[in-house]
C-alpha cells in the first residue's frame, strides 16, 4: 500500500513490474479499511513506518502517529474485513499479519546477545513507537486469535537503502571519494555497535514466520556485530582508500540518547524456522559500495542526493 505522496512510487512501478499498487494511509482507517476490502490479502506485511531515528526526534508526534498507532489501524483494517469479532471466530478465513518490528526497540541493553525474551528499553521516540506496535500485534493475537506475528528484525541493508542511513551513507561516501566528487565523509559515533544483515535474507525470515503453523514472534539478526568503525573501515579498504585520510567526525550528528550495542541472538528463529542468514557482512559491505560506484559511475555524482544524507 503506497502513501498518497510517496516520492518513491514511480520508481516503484518500474521495480515491481506487474504487481499492481494500491492505495493506503496509515494515518486514516478509512483508507486501510478500503485497500483491505479491495485486495482480499492472504497475508499482509506492515513494513511501513517513520524508520530513521534522527527523524523520530525531530517529529516526534508524527512517528508516533505513523510507527505506533499505524499499526493499530492496520490490524484494525484485517479484523473488520475478516468479520472478527470479540468472539474471536473469523467470519472470512484467516489474513496472516507481519508486523516489522525492530532491534532498536531493546534499546539500552543489559543482557547481550538479545532474544525474544529481553526485556525493551527504547531510546528513540521511534524505539517507542515501535514497541507500541509490537506489543499490540500481540494482543490482537491473543485477544482475537488472529494469525499475527513480529520480526524483531536487527539493521538489514543492501543497495536499496536510503542514504539517509548509515550503511549507506558510508558507501555512498566512499564512492563519491574514489570517483572524486568529494573529499571527506562526515560521520558520527563510530564506536556505536550494531549487528548488520543482508535485507533479502531477512525478508526470507518474514515468509517464513507467515507459513508457520501457529504465530510467533522471532529475533532476526546474525549474532555477530561489528563497530561502525569496522563499517567505515571494510568500506574504504574495498575502494583502495584509508579511513583516516577522508572520515571527519561531527558531533552533530550524535543521537540525543545514544543506543551503544546491539547483538541479534536469532537461535529460535534457527531451530523453529530454519532460518540463517547467507550473506555475511564482509560480502553485504563490498557489495554496497559496489553497487553506490556503479550507480554514481552512470549519474555523474548525483545519485543519492534527493534523498539526503543526514545520518549518524
Amino acid at each position: 500500500m503506497a502513501g498518497q505522496s510517496n516520492p518513491r512510487v514511480r520508481h516503484l512501478r518500474q521495480l515491481l513490474g506487474d504487481v499492481r499498487l494500491v492505495r493506503g494511509d496509515l494515518l486514516d482507517q478509512g483508507s486501510l479499511i478500503a485497500a483491505v476490502e479491495r485486495v482480499q490479502p492472504d497475508e499482509v506485511y506492515n513494513l511501513a513506518a517513520i524508520s530513521y531515528v534522527p527523524m523520530s526526534w525531530q517529529q516526534a508526534e508524527l512517528t508516533g502517529e505513523v510507527t505506533g498507532l499505524g499499526v493499530l489501524r492496520v490490524l484494525e483494517a484485517i479484523r473488520v474485513c475478516s468479520g472478527i469479532s470479540a468472539s474471536r471466530s473469523p467470519g472470512r478465513g484467516q489474513i496472516r499479519f507481519y508486523q516489522a518490528s525492530t532491534s532498536e526497540m531493546f534499546g539500552q541493553v543489559t543482557v547481550t546477545p538479545q532474544n525474544e525474551q529481553t526485556p525493551f528499553h527504547p531510546r528513540s521516540p521511534y524505539g517507542v513507537a515501535k514497541a507500541y506496535g509490537h506489543f499490540l500485534t500481540q494482543n490482537y493475537r491473543e485477544s482475537y486469535g488472529m494469525f499475527a506475528v513480529s520480526g524483531i528484525m536487527f539493521n538489514h541493508e543492501s543497495p536499496r537503502r536510503g542514504a539517509e542511513f548509515v550503511t549507506r551513507k558510508v558507501s555512498l561516501g566512499v564512492a563519491k571519494i574514489k570517483l572524486g566528487y568529494e573529499r571527506q565523509l562526515r560521520l558520527g559515533n563510530l564506536h556505536a555497535s550494531r549487528d548488520w544483515g543482508f535485507a533479502g535474507d531477512y525478508v526470507r525470515a518474514m515468509q517464513l514466520m507467515l507459513g508457520q503453523d501457529q504465530p510467533a514472534d522471532y529475533v532476526i539478526g546474525t549474532g555477530v556485530t561489528h563497530a561502525v568503525e569496522a563499517l567505515v573501515e571494510r568500506a574504504f579498504r574495498h575502494a583502495g582508500l584509508d579511513w583516516h585520510d577522508h572520515v571527519v567526525t561531527d558531533t552533530a550528528f550524535i543521537r540525543p540518547a545514544e543506543v551503544d550495542r546491539l547483538c541479534a541472538d536469532p537461535a529460535k528463529a534457527r531451530d523453529e524456522l530454519g532460518w540463517e542468514p547467507k550473506m555475511g557482512f564482509e560480502e553485504l559491505v563490498c557489495m554496497m559500495v559496489d553497487a553506490d560506484l556503479e550507480l554514481l559511475a552512470a549519474s555523474g555524482g548525483l545519485a543519492g542526493d534527493s534523498f539526503g544524507t543526514d545520518s549518524w
